[in-house]
């Protein structure tokens, strides 16, 4: 197996050591979008490592092919002739439960949804979190939960996910069965502002500014917003579970 790995973040960060730890010699390339832990670990490991620059600069260092493509919590969309060099194509990591939730801001719309929750791997195609599911793995939640536990959740989840799948992907011999273009939901980035706007003047249901509350509420983030004499303010909320 010849596999490219392109890996950010925390996920990504894990993912490329479980592979350096158990799987060197898959490892035809690891990309990452600066020179980071990932870089370094890369270099520390001996595995080829480059900065994403462009398409055309990764398949350059790419001269002698690939089996597979990985994307994990990859930022950048990939589009072809780099979504077409590995043999078997690129997989996914994405944090919800497809086909609920495709896109951006997963975490927030699951609670306001109401949407089943987990994390997915899935062939990647010409469309968004559209491809094919080649492994799931539900994620329960409650009262207790908001966008934040659910963020956290999706991360652990995830990496869980991928080391379980990995043995099987490398084969390049995997089932994937087709997303139901009828079912779920996709949400742009730019949504979640006026969706997260409280109109102090509309009914709402408790359960139902409950959920946009907690799904809004994440440290360090902003909250749910009203606004009132020209003020704007943020609201979040805590919710903990008390029995008698």
């Amino acid at each position: 197996m010849r596999l490219v790995l392109m890996a950010d973040g925390a996920v990504g960060m894990k993912i490329a050591l479980f592979l350096m730890e158990n799987y060197p010699e898959d490892l035809a390339l690891v990309v990452t979008t600066q020179r980071n832990d990932i870089y370094c670990a890369a270099e520390k490991w001996g595995v080829p490592v480059c900065i994403f620059d462009s398409a055309e600069g990764v398949l350059v260092k790419l001269q002698e092919g690939a089996d597979m493509g990985v994307m994990a919590w990859w930022p950048k969309i990939l589009k072809r002739p780099l979504l077409d060099a590995p043999k078997y194509g690129f997989v996914n990591t994405h944090p919800s439960l497809l086909p609920h939730n495709r896109g951006k801001h997963y975490n927030f719309w699951a609670l306001v949804e109401q949407a089943p929750f987990g994390v997915t791997l899935h062939r990647v195609d010409s469309g968004i979190d559209s491809g094919d599911i080649v492994a799931q793995t539900r994620i329960s939640y409650d009262w207790c939960d908001s966008g934040g536990s659910l963020y956290f959740k999706a991360q652990a989840a995830m990496v869980s996910l991928f080391c379980q799948t990995y043995p099987r992907l490398r084969t390049g011999n995997f089932e994937a069965r087709p997303q139901d273009p009828k079912m779920g939901s996709f949400h742009h980035s730019s949504e979640i502002d006026m969706a997260s706007r409280i109109d102090l003047d509309a009914r709402y249901q408790g359960r139902e500014l409950l959920n946009l509350l907690r799904a809004r509420t994440f440290e360090g983030y902003p909250g749910c917003w009203f606004e009132e004499a020209g003020d704007r303010y943020e609201v979040s909320v805590s919710i903990r579970k008390v029995n008698k």
